[in-house]
């Protein structure tokens, strides 16, 4: 786990101000994104953390400008990026963003990379678009890319297809395709999904010295807390398209003050645990995103619920230095989890 930072006086590279995303569907309006808030600086990384269901790849994906419009929206917020909203581009400038400042690698390698176009091409694209390169030029620099991910005998490779590829490799394409234009910010939106523990890692170390070596800000989107525990500077839980508690990584891990955070820690596979010991999950499941829910969302899951979280939804409020919660009762939890320390 990485040490906590000593505070960042830099303006944020991305700052991201009360976002929410509905969509319409026929069984009424659904807030996929409820007023989300954070920030990235340059070169740090972030991460997202939640079960599925909670918001986080719409977030991710409200931020590139990449809602489907029918049936979604992006109905308020501000996404400052380098000082501009990117909100209100217009949608020639937010192209040149996507890709050339900001690199997305999406959920699914097995589907977003384009079956009838070699690998070759999905590269040199975005290099042709952004950095306006030759066809030479950007054939070079494809098979370089592809040779930086670890992709063995690129020259060669560079011309094959998608299926072609394992699924581990193909990931590394994405990388590749998103890293190809030194974007500022790279967004890894469940990355390491479908792969096994052992390519993740690799994956996941892969991003990290990528990013470390180029400066460039990582926010990396998941749902597995572990995953996240090697890499990220600051963590943001997200639940019901809110956030839930935002810290320091060190703090989410040792100073744990949302329930939701601590029932997600406890579901994790641990060394320090008795053999033999089992996971505790959490009980009940996310909500449905079309119900009306009156105070608390996480209250129906929740062992520390009590009267007030029935009408009242807590405000996301700083309870120690830069850790911010959303819960009435995070002193009892800060206390059990400092207790289960001793």
């Amino acid at each position: 786990m990485q040490e906590p930072r000593t505070g960042n006086s830099s303006e944020p590279l991305l700052s991201v101000e009360g976002l929410t995303t509905e969509f319409v569907t026929q069984d009424g309006i659904i807030r996929a994104v409820d007023g989300v808030t954070f920030d990235i600086h340059p070169g740090e990384t972030v991460s997202l953390v939640g079960e599925s269901g909670c918001g986080k790849s719409v977030t991710a994906l409200s931020i590139m400008r990449l809602i489907q419009s029918p049936p979604g929206r992006i109905v308020g917020g501000i996404v400052k990026f380098e000082g501009e909203n990117l909100l209100e581009l217009p949608e020639k400038q937010m192209r040149s963003v996507r890709g050339g400042k900001i690199g997305m690698i999406f959920q699914e390698p097995m589907t977003s990379l384009n079956p009838v176009l070699t690998i070759g091409r999905q590269i040199t694209e975005p290099l042709e678009l952004h950095e306006k390169l030759s066809s030479n030029e950007s054939k070079r620099r494809a098979i370089e890319l592809l040779t930086m991910v670890g992709i063995p005998d690129a020259d060669r490779r560079v011309k094959d297809y998608p299926h072609q590829f394992s699924g581990g490799q193909r990931q590394r394409v994405m990388i590749a395709i998103a890293m190809s234009c030194s974007p500022k910010l790279l967004i890894a939106d469940e990355a390491t999904t479908a792969l096994d523990v052992t390519i993740q890692a690799q994956i996941l170390e892969l991003l990290k010295s990528l990013t470390s070596k180029s400066g460039t800000a990582l926010l990396i989107i998941t749902h597995n807390l572990g995953v996240v525990a090697r890499y990220a500077d600051r963590v943001n839980v997200m639940y019901a398209g809110r956030i839930r508690e935002s810290a320091q990584a060190v703090d989410v891990y040792h100073h744990t003050r949302h329930p939701y955070t601590e029932g997600l820690l406890h579901s994790v596979p641990r060394l320090d645990r008795d053999i033999g010991s089992r996971l505790e999950p959490i009980p009940g499941e996310i909500p449905d995103p079309g119900m009306q829910i009156e105070g608390c969302a996480f209250r129906p899951r929740c062992r520390f619920a009590v009267e007030r979280c029935e009408t009242d939804d807590p405000p996301l409020d700083e309870v120690l230095p830069d850790h911010t919660v959303a819960c009435w009762e995070q002193e009892r939890v800060g206390a059990e989890v400092e207790a289960l320390k001793i």
